[in-house]
């Protein structure tokens, strides 16, 4: 295992409370600002640049997924459910889960699959153990919901091929792999441990998967970011500026890798605190996949 600290590039400014859920998409690249309900988007650049709003919401925006042939259009997880997001910003609900909970919950982080179909997590606010699921939502708009059990549901990511999920349940501070049915999108037998981390390691966050196959992390509250093998043994640790790195995204024809960031619980928040970096780093990711359903 190496550990390294890179050069790091401010690209937006800090201030995000809690910025999130960053993915490369129709060439350019979107993140959310979960609690203010925020989307925005990023062109192609390596220095300093201003992120245009695409839309505000008046409830929280875990995360967004485009929609295939609909360039204008996003699934989102957003406030307690599912919703497809128009380019005015208006909310097309598909189903609301959360608002059946027995505590209150919103939606957490969330990404298309290879074959086509979004999987999203949620969380209580409060963050009572056990309160969080796992949904996923099939082309005719059906949301499913998965697994239970979760306390803060983070950053599925698929492998290439869409056979194998990632889901973070970041309060157990574990990382669990689950086989996926391509076909029906089932899960084949129950989750296993991929990662299990000590308290004083972080919590997992934000993920995604590399063209190597190779998983990267988010680890909150250790102002690092980390890279698995696909046989869970740890190759790279990296080093960043900012206490709570939320999600990760490799560029997927260049070589750099973006980090989102939190200012949410900095007592002594900097520059890198809420804000977007860029890293150098040798190795592409891919570009997010489309919800493939109906609009």
């Amino acid at each position: 295992m190496t550990f390294t600290t890179a050069p790091v590039t401010v690209v937006v400014d800090g201030g995000y409370e809690l910025a999130e859920g960053g993915r490369w998409a129709d060439g350019r690249y979107v993140y959310v600002g979960i609690l203010a309900g925020r989307f925005y988007e990023l062109r192609d650049g390596t220095g300093p640049s201003a992120p245009r709003r695409l839309a505000r919401l008046d409830v929280p925006l875990g995360a967004v997924a485009p929609v295939s042939d609909e360039p204008d259009v996003w699934i989102a997880a957003a406030g307690t459910g599912v919703a497809l997001l128009t380019a005015d910003g208006a909310l097309e609900w598909l189903d609301r889960p959360e608002d059946h909970t027995p505590v209150p919950s919103r939606m957490n982080d969330g990404v298309a699959d290879p074959a086509g179909r979004f999987w999203a997590g949620s969380m209580a606010y409060d963050g009572t153990r056990g309160a969080g699921s796992l949904y996923r939502t099939d082309p005719d708009g059906t949301v499913v919901r998965v697994l239970d059990g979760l306390t803060i549901a983070n950053g599925p990511a698929f492998s290439a091929d869409g056979t194998t999920m990632y889901l973070a349940d970041s309060a157990a501070g574990t990382i669990l792999r689950c086989c996926v049915d391509p076909v029906s999108g089932d899960l084949s037998g129950g989750p296993e441990s991929f990662v299990r981390l000590g308290g004083d390691e972080g919590s997992p966050d934000g993920m995604t998967v590399d063209e190597e196959g190779c998983l990267w992390v988010a680890m909150w509250g250790a102002a690092a970011i980390r890279r698995y093998h696909p046989d869970g043994h740890l190759l790279h640790t990296l080093s960043v500026p900012a206490p709570h790195p939320t999600s990760v995204c490799l560029h997927p024809t260049d070589t750099r890798l973006y980090v989102t960031t939190a200012r949410h619980g900095v007592p002594d928040p900097t520059a890198a605190s809420g804000a977007v970096l860029t890293i150098p780093e040798p190795v592409r990711g891919t570009a997010a996949c489309s919800w493939r359903g109906r609009y």
